[in-house]
């Protein structure tokens, strides 16, 4: 009857995880961009998941980010790192990319982070 809720919250994280990631398969021409936010900071990368490789990655994390910006948590900082990894994957000479928002609803800083890629150049 009673039960522990965090296991509850990753068993249903788990379940959607899995439902969203067999919809969707990157290429080495249409990657697919992960998504995953923490509290404090947002990662994404740029996935071939037919040779199994990171074609681009950008976070909040790294120093190139840091410098321009102070804060990590916000949609400005989000929309930022859209564009630094659009940037990344223009000169990979990709065009078209996959959204895997993840477990995260479509709002936010994940919004803005697609908006961003979206205003760089990139199609989904």
């Amino acid at each position: 009857m009673f039960k522990n809720k965090s296991l509850v919250k990753k068993a249903r994280k788990l379940r959607i995880r899995k439902r969203i990631r067999k919809k969707i398969a990157g290429t080495p021409e249409r990657p697919r961009v992960c998504v995953y936010k923490s509290n404090r900071y947002i990662y994404s990368q740029a996935i071939d998941d037919q040779n199994q490789a990171v074609l681009a990655s950008a976070s909040t994390v790294e120093k190139e980010f840091r410098e321009k910006n102070k804060k990590t948590k916000t949609i400005a900082a989000s929309s930022a790192l859209g564009s630094i990894l659009a940037e990344r994957l223009k000169k990979k000479k990709v065009k078209e990319v996959i959204l895997d928002r993840g477990t995260y609803p479509y709002h936010g800083r994940v919004k803005a982070l697609a908006e961003a890629l979206r205003k760089g150049g990139l199609i989904f």
